[in-house]
């Protein structure tokens, strides 16, 4: 079959599209991919910086959607079935295979695209404003990164869950993909913290969502109102940022790590639960992943690229049949 490579830990341009053997499925549920996601994780992986590093050489990509070629007994999929997957590994190819647990039941109205571009993102976001950031209804929320992929979960979940939300992006053409997903308003990078107060009548907001990191991060806790959440989502900007915990007494506020992974790890039954509450929201048209640049498989170094270099507008994607 033919997949997309790492050969290197150079970046992006180190990926192949080359000719393996197929996975062999045992315990697991077997897929014939049409289309992957592609996400931050996997740029990383293409360094050596991301917490899991298989050996060289591998083929990445967590998120798929396809259809199910085989099922073993009791896996809640079968044969024909249409499915989105989260297999961690292996995803950039015309075939992987994954636990049953990270197999999820795709609607017949829903593109393979759509199912694509909702594992990583949407329940990451889930888990970030519901469980780690207790969101709820009538607050504000201000999002970093707003047109990516993380980004653009968070604003239509966010809205979906009935908050405010307030996007910072980095050009016009990123805020229209904000606003389209669903933004109260969108706010420019340089700059942002003055604009929140303004937004906010000086309150602040209740949430911050930052997946960037770097140095906007001090504002970031500036722009909280008391008892405030920063969530920290990731280091796209490439800097971990510090805090001076003095910050966080002064108007009780909090700094919250999100990490899905660490949860779900132990406990794999949550990523089916999530998925359960996540259909009834698409059903309803108050999520819709904004779909970006759709790639083939044979440009899946150019595909990273874009996420690297922070041109992405809305969710990549590689079409794989």
């Amino acid at each position: 079959m033919r997949a997309a490579q790492v050969t290197a830990l150079d970046g992006p341009s180190s990926v192949r599209t080359v000719e393996i053997d197929e996975p062999q499925a045992g315990d697991r549920v077997l897929i014939d991919v049409h289309v992957a996601g592609v996400a931050f994780p996997e740029v990383l992986q293409t360094r050596g910086l991301y917490q899991v590093k298989p050996e060289l050489p591998f083929v990445p990509g967590s998120e798929v959607a396809g259809v199910v070629r085989t099922a073993p007994e009791g896996a809640g999929v079968r044969a024909g079935d249409r499915v989105a997957a989260f297999p961690g590994i292996g995803g950039f190819a015309e075939a992987v295979a994954a636990a049953p647990a990270m197999v999820f039941p795709l609607p017949d109205d829903m593109s393979f695209e759509v199912g694509a571009a909702l594992p990583m993102n949407y329940l990451t976001m889930h888990f970030a404003l519901l469980r780690r950031g207790g969101l709820r209804a009538g607050e504000t929320v201000l999002v970093h990164g707003a047109a990516g992929g993380i980004g653009t979960a968070t604003v239509q979940l966010a809205a979906a869950l009935g908050a405010r939300v307030l996007a910072v992006t980095s050009s016009p053409e990123k805020a229209a993909v904000a606003a389209a997903a669903g933004a109260h308003e969108t706010i420019p990078t340089d700059g942002f913290l003055a604009r929140v107060r303004e937004l906010t009548g000086g309150a602040g907001v209740d949430m911050v969502v930052d997946p960037v990191g770097g140095d906007r991060f001090t504002d970031s806790l500036r722009s909280l109102a008391p008892e405030g959440r920063l969530l920290v989502i990731g280091f796209t900007g490439g800097e971990i940022p510090t805090v001076r915990v003095n910050r966080l007494l002064l108007n009780n506020i909090a700094v919250v790590g999100v990490g899905w992974g660490a949860f779900w790890t132990p406990r794999p039954e949550y990523l089916r639960e999530q998925w359960s509450e996540l259909v009834p929201l698409l059903r309803e048209g108050q999520i819709e992943p904004p779909i970006g640049r759709v790639h083939p498989l044979a440009d899946a170094a150019a595909a990273l690229a874009e996420i690297e270099e922070r041109r992405a507008a809305g969710k990549v994607l590689l079409a794989v049949r």
